[in-house]
C-alpha cells in the first residue's frame, strides 16, 4: 500500500513539475525558435503553463533582442495575403556577404496597407463589412508573425473621413502596447479625432485623446523608448516639414519643426536612442546615380535643434546597384540598409557602412516565389512569443 501511494505521489510530482529547475527550463526553451515554442505549448499542460507566463515571454523577448533579424513582408495580391519571411541579420556584412537563408513565418489576410512593426508585433489595416452599412468600415488589425496570431480591433469611431493612419507603439515601463489612430478631414485636410486603444485590457475600446497641434499625419513613423514619432505637414502645406510625437505613457502630443520639406525617401530611424531622419537628397528613391545620403538627428526637441550628417557613397555604389532602392533603415549608427522596391532573383539587401565607406550586397535565399512583388523590409526585428 505504501509503495503504491509513493508511486502515485511521484507520478503526480512529475506531472506538475519539470525534472529541472525553472530557471534552467526557461533558458532551454528560450533558445528554441518561435515556431517550436508554439508546438511546445501544445505538448502538455505543464509546458503550456510555463510558456504562457509573463516572465517567460519577457525572458524570450530579452534573448530575441540580442539577436535581431530581418523581416520581409510581401503583399501577395494573388491570394490577398501578407506573407512574412524572417532572415538572420548579419553582424558583420562585409565578412558575411554570402546568401542568408530565410524562414517563412506566417500569412495573414490583407485588404489594406501595412503600417509597420514594434517589438515583434505588426499593425495593418483591413476593411470590414458591418451590418446595415453600405461602405466597409476601416478596422486596424494587430498580428504576430512569430505565433501566427492576429487580433481584429474594434471598429474606429469614425465619421465620413479619409486617409486614416494607425501607429503601434510599446511603452516599456508599463509593458503595454498601444495603437494610435487618426483620420483626416475632407474639409481642412488635417488630422482629427485622435484615438488610442490599449492592448491586453479585458474590453478593448477606443478612447479619444486631445491634440492641439493642427497637422496632417503620414505613413512615416517609428516608436523609440515609449514615444511614437511621425512625419507630418502643417495646415495649408503640401509637404511634410515637421515631426509630431506622442508619449505613450502620458498620452500627450508635441511637435518639432524640421525647417524644410522632407523628401519621399525620408525614413525615420532610431539613432542611438534619438530620432533620426534618413533621406536621399530631394528624391523619392535611392538611384544608381545618387552620390550621398543625409541623416538629420534630433538633438534637442525643446530647442528645435537638429544635427546634419552627410554620407558620401563610395564609387563601388554604381557597380553594385542596378535598380532603384528604398531606405530600409539603420543598424546601430554605422550601417545603413537599403532594399529594392520589388524583390528579384536572387533577393538581396545592401549594407552601406558609413564609417568604413563600404558597400556590401547580402543575398537572401527563400523569397524566390515572390519575385517582382512589393516587399516591405524591417530591420532589427525581434521574435515575440506573447499571445494576443
Amino acid at each position: 500500500m505504501t509503495s503504491r501511494r509513493a508511486t502515485r505521489s511521484m507520478t503526480s510530482l512529475h506531472r506538475n513539475s519539470l525534472p529541472v529547475p525553472d530557471e534552467l527550463a526557461m533558458e532551454i526553451f528560450s533558445r528554441l525558435p518561435s515556431k517550436a515554442i508554439a508546438r511546445c505549448r501544445c505538448a502538455c499542460k505543464l509546458w503550456s503553463s510555463m510558456l504562457r507566463r509573463q516572465d517567460f515571454t519577457d525572458f524570450f523577448l530579452t534573448k530575441s533582442c540580442a539577436r535581431p533579424q530581418l523581416l520581409f513582408a510581401c503583399n501577395d495580391h494573388s491570394v490577398s495575403k501578407y506573407v512574412f519571411i524572417l532572415s538572420p541579420q548579419p553582424e558583420n556584412p562585409e565578412e558575411n556577404s554570402h546568401v542568408v537563408a530565410s524562414n517563412h513565418l506566417a500569412c495573414f489576410p490583407s485588404s489594406y496597407e501595412l503600417f509597420g512593426c514594434t517589438n515583434g508585433f505588426l499593425c495593418y489595416g483591413a476593411k470590414r463589412i458591418l451590418e446595415g452599412r453600405i461602405n466597409p468600415a476601416y478596422v486596424p488589425v494587430i498580428c504576430n508573425p512569430s505565433t501566427g496570431q492576429s487580433l481584429i480591433l474594434p471598429t474606429l469611431k469614425s465619421r465620413m473621413r479619409f486617409g486614416i493612419e494607425s501607429y503601434l507603439g510599446y511603452e516599456p515601463i508599463a509593458k503595454e502596447f498601444k495603437v494610435l489612430s487618426m483620420e483626416s478631414s475632407y474639409v481642412s485636410g488635417h488630422s482629427v479625432r485622435h484615438q488610442v486603444l490599449t492592448l491586453g485590457t479585458k474590453k478593448l475600446s477606443w478612447r479619444l485623446v486631445e491634440c492641439c497641434i493642427p497637422h496632417r499625419s503620414s505613413s512615416q513613423w517609428i516608436c523609440i523608448s515609449g514615444v511614437l514619432y511621425y512625419a507630418a505637414r502643417a495646415v495649408g502645406s503640401s509637404v511634410n516639414s515637421m515631426v509630431v510625437s506622442f508619449d505613450l505613457r502620458s498620452e500627450k502630443f508635441s511637435s518639432v519643426k524640421f525647417g524644410k520639406a522632407m523628401p519621399d525617401s525620408t525614413t525615420l530611424v532610431n539613432y542611438d536612442g534619438k530620432l533620426g531622419l534618413l533621406m536621399s537628397g530631394d528624391s523619392h528613391d535611392v538611384t544608381r546615380s545618387r552620390t550621398s545620403l543625409e541623416l538629420w538627428v534630433l538633438r534637442d526637441a525643446a530647442k528645435q535643434e537638429w544635427s546634419k550628417h552627410v554620407y558620401v557613397l563610395p564609387s563601388s555604389w554604381e557597380d553594385v546597384v542596378s535598380e532603384d532602392m528604398c531606405i530600409a533603415g539603420m543598424v546601430g549608427v554605422n550601417e545603413i540598409v537599403l532594399a529594392p522596391w520589388s524583390q528579384r532573383v536572387p533577393s538581396y539587401v545592401i549594407y552601406f557602412n558609413v564609417e568604413r565607406k563600404t558597400i556590401t550586397k547580402v543575398g537572401i535565399q527563400g523569397p524566390e516565389a515572390f519575385t517582382g512583388k512589393r516587399f516591405y523590409t524591417y530591420l532589427n526585428h525581434v521574435e515575440n512569443v506573447k499571445l494576443l
